[in-house]
């Protein structure tokens, strides 16, 4: 693999990595739209370049994750009760959206992208208050709206923070628990994601060289690699700052990265 290549993947992960512990978004937010640059620098299939993007993100917040979760859990922050009752849902969810992501156009999936991180960094920089009284769903509304988050997540290759943090946040779980919390939920959207983006690209013909289905495998183990080291470095950042600073970086990167990729969905 070009030199280059390895240099770039070796930052992108690093940062993924720090923003999956900050953040609790398991670094697909970050990853896809810096991952799609860099594989158009490289003159990579327009073609797959969107669909490789998510599909190497995903594999990626397996690892990510676990890095991650570690470093919140020793802080008791994860509500493991929690990511029990939306991990059933979030399976089949993350199966689901890698088969829809398969059938829609490279500039369709770009722009849905796009919408979904922006809907949830409005919701961030608004800061409504919810209801003093609303609280966590019972099991069959956390096995929906598990299934919601994972058919999302494994649509645009991210860990589901982008919609798991909202809406346990809408739900009065405070933001610290919400975002170690996200972090836990990254393995199982991500390993369903993985295994339904491998499968369904099995089919594609002319994927890059060193590919599994839709994952580039070099990028997967050079990312990884970067990643896992930084993530804890993220996590120790999260429970150091205030929830208001942290809803702010959060609302902020994701409308940085919502703008990249409607430009590269118009173009």
């Amino acid at each position: 693999m070009d030199p280059a290549l390895i240099a770039s993947l070796l930052v992108l992960g690093a940062a993924v990595g720090f923003a999956a512990g900050l953040l609790g978004i398991g670094g697909g937010m970050l990853l896809v739209p810096f991952m799609t640059m860099v594989l158009t620098a490289k003159h990579f299939p327009p073609e797959h370049i969107i669909h490789v993007a998510i599909a190497t993100s995903l594999a990626t917040i397996m690892f990510t994750s676990i890095s991650s979760v570690r470093a919140h859990h020793a802080r008791g922050a994860v509500l493991w009760p929690v990511v029990r009752l939306l991990a059933p849902g979030i399976l089949i969810g993350s199966w689901i959206g890698p088969w829809i992501g398969a059938h829609l156009p490279p500039a369709v999936l770009a722009m849905t992208f796009a919408l979904f991180i922006t809907f949830s960094a409005s919701q961030m920089l608004m800061d409504r208050k919810p209801a003093a009284a609303r609280t966590l769903p019972g099991a069959p509304g956390m096995f929906t709206a598990g299934g919601v988050i994972g058919t999302l997540a494994g649509l645009v290759g991210a860990g589901g923070g982008f919609a798991s943090v909202p809406f346990m946040t809408w739900c009065n779980v405070r933001i610290h628990n919400a975002v170690a919390t996200s972090a836990a939920l990254g393995f199982p959207i991500a390993l369903a994601g993985t295994a339904s983006n491998v499968y369904y690209g099995m089919q594609t013909p002319d994927l890059p060289e060193h590919s599994l289905g839709f994952v580039y495998l070099p990028a997967l183990l050079v990312i990884s690699l970067a990643s896992v080291l930084t993530a804890p470095l993220g996590a120790r950042a999260a429970h150091a700052l205030p929830v208001k600073t942290l809803k702010k970086i959060f609302a902020v990167v994701l409308l940085a990265l919502a703008s990249y990729m409607v430009v590269k969905a118009v173009r």
